[in-house]
């Protein structure tokens, strides 16, 4: 039976950067079960690097997106990933949001976030062009990323130290001896084991269901998911946008906002929609709630250029409020070597590279 120190579950961005991160010290593979990395929410998203504002104070979401955020711009230019700090434009439309908007400035100062600048009447209109705003917060950090650029480059690193990408590989299930997981794999309809040491599920929206096969785990330790889908629209032809313009946020996420991506392409979303089962069809259905929304800050929307794009499914853990990445080792569950990442939906992109640190941490800690 083939032996490997670490098992990563899992090639979206998350499970890729903790791969990448551990195959420096450790022999690592981490395995896909379709035939391309990243297929889900990772290659599914805004491709937004966020400052960090939003999140709720000691949380996990505001302390990995702040330190994710620098350790990202970082790499980005190291390993020559298309990324670019163009800055958001928080707005207000009324006297209500303009509470909530300083309400945000505050708890971003709580979170490490100390860049945020209001803005005048005249820079709010140079940085947001017909935009109709009471009042505006400049977010200088945030910026946009390749996703898939950024895959490559923890899969490049993870092969620069001697570690392994295996796609087209399904988790059956693993089993604890006390010291090892014996895992069992499935590829191409053949069935093998893998010895592993550490094992760590970092399947995203399949992670709950990894998790229900690892003999030794109460279940009780495993959260429920809810699958929260969000549509996009893309807007055809030209617009006076430089920056990306964010509305208040909503219940479930951070409302119908406009980003660009790095060849300038507008696109607006996500909405919020949960579902029950896997379904990443668009719907046009979903266009009169977008221009309703988008026309509330930018009134001359010209709704006929508006083109259904694609969706992405986040992984919820809870159908209310808000919510925290759970990132879960042996002090929770009790078992050495094992971690679950339950519930990483945004900004666990920006995050990728903080949480693969505070997971080798956690790691090696155990060694």
């Amino acid at each position: 039976m083939e032996q490997v120190d670490t098992l990563v579950v899992g090639a979206g961005v998350v499970g890729l950067a903790i791969a990448a991160i551990l195959s420096e010290q450790q022999d690592t593979i981490v395995i896909e079960q379709h035939a391309q990395f990243g297929e889900h929410t990772s290659s599914r998203n805004s491709e937004v690097i966020h400052a960090g504002i939003y999140y709720p104070d000691n949380s996990l979401k505001a302390q990995l997106c702040v330190t994710g955020k620098a350790l990202l711009y970082t790499h980005c230019e190291r390993y020559h990933v298309p990324a670019q700090k163009i800055g958001k434009v928080l707005i207000a439309t009324n006297e209500s949001e303009n509470e909530k908007l300083h309400a945000l400035v505050a708890q971003a100062s709580n979170n490490g976030v100390t860049d945020l600048q209001f803005l005048s009447t005249a820079e709010l209109r140079t940085k947001a062009p017909e935009i109709n705003a009471a009042a505006g917060v400049w977010s200088p950090s945030t910026g946009i990323v390749d996703s898939h650029q950024l895959m490559l480059s923890y899969l490049n690193k993870l092969s620069q130290h001697g570690g392994h990408y295996v796609n087209n590989t399904q988790f059956i299930k693993a089993h604890f001896d006390g010291e090892h997981f014996i895992v069992t794999l499935k590829c191409d309809e053949e069935v093998f084991y893998l010895k592993c040491k550490t094992l760590i599920n970092a399947a995203g929206l399949f992670a709950q269901a990894c998790a229900s096969n690892i003999d030794a785990l109460a279940k009780h330790h495993i959260p429920p998911l809810h699958y929260c889908k969000g549509q996009y629209f893309s807007y055809q032809g030209k617009h006076p946008f430089k920056h990306l313009i964010y509305p208040m946020p909503e219940q479930h996420g951070l409302g119908i906002h406009a980003t660009l991506d790095l060849a300038g392409q507008l696109k607006f979303g996500p909405d919020t929609e949960f579902i029950d089962q896997l379904d990443y069809t668009p719907s046009e259905h979903a266009k009169p709630h977008f221009v309703e929304a988008i026309k509330r800050y930018w009134p001359k929307l010209d709704s006929t250029r508006l083109q259904l794009s694609y969706c992405g499914i986040r992984p919820k853990l809870q159908l209310q409020g808000a919510q925290d990445f759970v990132i879960q080792d042996h002090h929770q569950h009790g078992i050495k070597g094992l971690i679950n990442l339950f519930g990483i939906e945004s900004p666990g992109l920006t995050a990728s590279l903080a949480i693969a640190h505070k997971v080798a941490k956690q790691v090696y800690a155990t060694q």
